[in-house]
């Protein structure tokens, strides 16, 4: 396990691409300029130990040194001492609709989209709560099994897309089983599950099997993605729109959002359902639901101590900083003797 001290500091890799920029800019004014002087041929005649590729070695060595610079700058710690602490939480599951429907772009920037930005936010919300998610389209996939590492829930969750599950559909009922396996305590009654969705469910049994998770003691919130009036699906290639999905009949689908399923399947699981268009308000309504809640004890295992390597880096960053002091832009005795680039020929 690592952390990063000073994140600031990333966005000095900007400086990066600048100096490719300015260094593409420099080469091609050069040439420009050169060529007013005489033809290739002579100006290698000339500069006979000028070197093109020294000079480009000189500058990727100093990008180098400065992107290590930047990482030391950063402050990389490395977990060295792995503790087991008890918490006090709530185990949440978060079943994520994948399927294409997801893709319309009745709210910014698409339904999936808002559906990871609103988990995301309520995964920054928890303290001590364990956490889990589940993709699931016209199948039920396990995406994470519950953890305490708030860092992985959401990687996994960026991760994320209606590609990753090729059985397509809305199979709330599929969600809803699978989640029944992740809690690892029978006699736990603390169990939520947490459902984004546009509610597009093309399966009557999600209604029955939501009745038996609550039997399970599983509180079931549903959190509706997506507008009434709808949107076209659209089909993109490379990120651009190419058509918008057709029925058999060829005429463009529109999904909506449909909360009457989402609102029946979260009260026969003694939960609640949650509009999703304001974000501020759904992670308000589930902090409420999950402090209202009794909370377990459990054990779990962290990192208590974190050890600076930021040493390692600067000290590279300096050995091609060096590097490139010593580079010269010229062709040296021992390059002439080797070749490497073939520029004798």
């Amino acid at each position: 396990m690592y952390q990063l001290e000073e994140n600031i500091w990333l966005w000095a890799f900007i400086i990066i691409p600048m100096m490719l920029i300015i260094y593409l800019w420099t080469y091609f004014w050069k040439k420009r300029i050169q060529k007013g002087f005489g033809s290739s041929i002579v100006l290698k005649r000339l500069s006979p130990d000028l070197s093109f590729f020294k000079s480009t070695l000189k500058f990727v060595v100093l990008c180098l040194a400065i992107s290590f610079l930047i990482i030391g700058l950063v402050n990389p710690k490395i977990g060295t001492k792995l503790e087991t602490i008890k918490r006090e939480g709530v185990d949440i599951v978060f079943a994520i609709d994948v399927s294409k429907s997801m893709l319309a772009e009745d709210v910014a920037p698409n339904r999936l989209e808002k559906s990871k930005q609103l988990v995301t936010q309520i995964i920054n919300n928890l303290a001590s709560d364990r956490v889990g998610i589940i993709a699931y389209a016209g199948k039920a996939f396990p995406q994470l099994p519950i953890t305490t590492d708030y860092a992985s829930a959401k990687m996994f969750l960026q991760s994320m897309n209606t590609d990753m599950l090729s059985s397509q559909g809305t199979a709330i009922d599929e969600a809803i089983q699978l989640s029944r396996n992740y809690y690892d305590d029978d006699e736990q009654t603390n169990r939520v599950l947490i459902i984004i969705s546009d509610g597009e469910d093309h399966n009557d049994l999600s209604v029955e099997v939501a009745e038996t998770a609550s039997e399970e003691g599983i509180k079931i919130y549903t959190i509706g993605v997506g507008s009434e009036k709808g949107g076209p699906i659209p089909l993109k290639r490379n990120g651009v729109v190419m058509s918008y999905k057709k029925d058999q009949n060829n005429e463009t689908v529109i999904t909506r959002l449909n909360q009457e399923t989402l609102r029946t399947i979260a009260n026969k699981a003694n939960g609640d359902y949650v509009n999703g268009n304001q974000t501020a308000d759904v992670v308000k309504q589930i902090r409420d639901a999950l402090n209202a809640m009794d909370k377990k004890e459990f054990e779990a295992k962290e990192f208590a101590e974190y050890k600076d390597q930021f040493q390692w880096f600067l000290g590279i960053g300096l050995f091609f900083l060096i590097l490139d002091i010593l580079f010269l832009e010229r062709k040296t005795a021992w390059l002439k003797r080797l070749n490497l680039f073939n520029e004798n020929l």
